[in-house]
């Protein structure tokens, strides 16, 4: 699933995520005097950043492409040389390098739309109290920066979607041409020729969705934490608690990880009963296929007990799903007051603007979001999961390793089938 598309995976992933943590330390340590040297330094304490296109362009948003790129070369370079015989190391490594920029950018995207919610629901608070100085020119002027940041994203969108396409149909061609040169040692295995077809294309489709959403829940905590952590100072006491330092910091920390802990425990039975429902499924659709051709098969006795092996596999998978589902759904609607109720008594004692809250809101509601990655994709996951057990038994076949039970007895069954007299 891995090595076929990245070079020796193990080594490839822990080395990408320790230069990771290289790269953000030597960021936020030494980055911005590095920048300040070259005449690109970071926003001052006293200053506001831009609204609009200008926000992209800005001195310390060009320093962070120019040192991105910088650190990607360096990793990029050192793999080609390690790999050189690698055939997809191309899209593998500067592919997956563009996708965690795009990742990063769509982030800023959102940066700037919080930084144009600030003064533009200020003015627009200014204007439903009729304080007599906001002009309609000056929120004209606003919409039009929050037209400039719109068709950024669109834009970002648009390349995102197109490439990752690419990106995700180049691994299931890598996938395919792999196992299709390990055909004699598979083709007997259970579902084989949907295993190639089918679950490396739902594979390589799922992990690039989950893979983009996770690389963008990475960049967006690693940008809103700190901005968190700052905004935590407009925020006076909790409820019931009373005051706390950093107060939303901690807070969108730990109600996140009580959420994805919850939905963790509450959905540790979906996996494996994913994964033996595509089992019972290609079971019977097995036998169907072979009563196309054999009038033997498919007979009502048989097909009526694979059919009774699919329904009580679905009826298991509704009843854990159904207390799954109490949780998931339980904790979003407690999530979304969870904010607005421990802003009341910061709201009552009128510490923050409306423009603030929509600040506050956005920054803490992209915290949360991102730490609840579990929460939000655990359904998703569930799949991927199973459709991993599957090409795990590819896999053991391909390295001669005993196969999982289940395609054991599999392959028991159809040698005792074929040995019958006809």
């Amino acid at each position: 699933m891995f090595h076929s598309f990245f070079p020796q995976p193990k080594l490839f992933f822990t080395s990408g995520i320790i230069w990771a943590a290289v790269c953000i330390a030597v960021w936020y340590t030494v980055g911005p005097q590095i920048g300040a040297a070259i005449g690109l330094p970071p926003l001052g304490p006293n200053e506001k950043a831009a609204i609009g296109l200008a926000y992209f362009v800005s001195p310390d948003n060009l320093w962070f492409y120019l040192y991105f790129t910088i650190f990607v070369l360096i990793f990029g370079l050192a793999w080609k040389v390690i790999a050189r015989d690698h055939p997809w190391t191309n899209w593998s490594i500067w592919g997956s390098a563009f996708i965690i920029f795009i990742a990063y950018f769509s982030v800023q995207v959102s940066v700037a739309l919080n930084n144009w919610r600030g003064p533009f629901f200020d003015l627009f608070q200014g204007a439903l109290s009729k304080q007599g100085n906001v002009t309609a020119e000056q929120l004209f002027s606003l919409q039009l920066r929050f037209l400039e940041i719109g068709m950024v994203g669109v834009a970002l969108n648009v390349i995102t979607a197109f490439f990752t396409n690419h990106y995700v149909f180049r691994w299931r061609t890598a996938m395919n041409d792999y196992y299709m040169s390990m055909w004699p040692k598979l083709r007997h295995i259970e579902g084989a020729s949907q295993r190639v077809q089918e679950d490396t294309m739902r594979f390589a489709n799922i992990l690039e969705g989950l893979g983009v959403t996770f690389i963008n829940s990475i960049m967006t905590l690693v940008v809103f934490l700190p901005l968190l952590f700052r905004m935590s100072e407009f925020v006076g006491d909790l409820p019931l608690i009373g005051a706390v330092p950093h107060s939303l910091f901690w807070l969108a920390i730990a109600w996140s990880l009580f959420g994805t802990v919850l939905l963790a425990v509450a959905g540790i039975k979906l996996p494996g009963l994913q994964f033996r429902n595509q089992r019972v499924e290609a079971a019977y659709r097995k036998e169907l296929v072979y009563g196309e051709d054999h009038a033997d098969r498919a007979d009502p006795v048989s097909v009526r007990e694979l059919f009774s092996n699919v329904r009580r596999n679905y009826f298991r998978m509704y009843w854990h799903y159904c207390y799954f589902n109490v949780a998931r759904f339980g904790y979003g609607q407690l999530d979304a007051i969870f904010l607005n109720f421990i802003l009341i008594p910061t709201i009552v004692a009128g510490r923050i603007t409306m423009g603030t809250w929509q600040q506050i809101a956005t920054a803490f509601g992209e915290v949360s979001n991102s730490f609840q990655y579990l929460v939000n994709y655990w359904s998703t996951i569930v799949e991927l999961l199973s459709i991993h057990k599957r090409l795990k038994a590819f896999e053991a076949a391909i390295d001669d390793k005993p196969l999982p039970e289940i395609d054991q007895r599999y392959l028991a069954r159809q040698t005792e089938e074929d040995a019958e007299p006809a």
